[in-house]
């Protein structure tokens, strides 16, 4: 089977990230940026199916040329080739699901599996409009795959607990944090990535129109939060809560 797996290129969630001066976005500029992490669950669930069942792995990226080192991380993984969607601009989830959705056309796999959301704009939408974009099945946030044959069984997690839902590849899966616990890659992995074929293409040589429906017109960082302050007695505490927060 062909499965392709799609990351995206975020900053690491061990930095505090900075609003720009002029709130057009956050500061990148000498920051280290990783894998996704729910993209590198989605990588390790494609390997584990691919050494169950043998086949191929296929990394999808969008964004900079500076997103070919996601993608080697991945292949260091143990992924099979890569894909870059060269793109400097902006990129929304319907653009996203549309560039997939090219690319899918082309590779033609049989499962493409996503992480949930990203977590820089923690959108949760490419997956579902890909799903909608291909008419085909979909399970998402996953905590438990199965592939017996041409039927794969998802444990998906929801807010009531876990439901089970089962759908004929083709298809389209997101995966959870509790999926599984990503490998790290080898240094024999990492040396063969440095080989394993990435191809690039742009959004016009695929033919879609990646103009933003959804703008972000301005970012702030939250107001600093107010220390607190001590009462000596209820009557002050009602007083403050009356007339300096009025919530009374």
């Amino acid at each position: 089977m062909k499965i392709l797996v799609t990351v995206k290129r975020v900053m690491d969630y061990n930095v505090k990230p900075k609003v720009k001066p002029d709130g057009s976005g956050v500061v990148t500029d000498g920051v280290n940026m990783i894998v996704n992490p729910f993209d590198e669950i989605a990588v390790e669930e494609a390997l584990r199916l691919k050494e169950k069942h043998t086949g191929e792995v296929v990394v999808l990226s969008i964004g900079t040329k500076d997103t070919a080192t996601q993608i080697r991380a991945a292949l260091a993984m143990g992924a099979d080739r890569g894909i870059l969607v060269t793109h400097d601009g902006p990129v929304d989830s319907d653009a996203a699901a549309r560039l997939i959705k090219a690319v899918y056309e082309q590779e033609k796999p049989d499962l493409v599996i996503m992480g949930k959301q990203a977590i820089d704009d923690d959108s949760n939408q490419a997956g579902q409009l890909l799903a909608e974009y291909l008419g085909l099945a979909q399970a998402t946030f996953a905590s438990k795959v199965e592939l017996a044959g041409k039927t794969l069984t998802v444990t998906r997690e929801v807010d009531g607990g876990l439901e089970q839902v089962a759908f004929d590849l083709p298809g389209i899966l997101t995966t959870d944090l509790r999926l599984n616990q990503p490998r790290y890659a080898s240094l024999p992995g990492i040396m063969k990535a440095k080989k394993k074929e990435v191809k690039e293409f742009t959004p016009a040589a695929l033919g879609v129109d990646v103009t933003p429906k959804v703008k972000v017109l301005k970012l702030e960082e939250p107001k600093a939060r107010v220390a607190g302050a001590k009462v000596p007695d209820v009557a002050t505490l009602v007083s403050k809560l009356k007339n300096d927060a009025k919530v009374l």
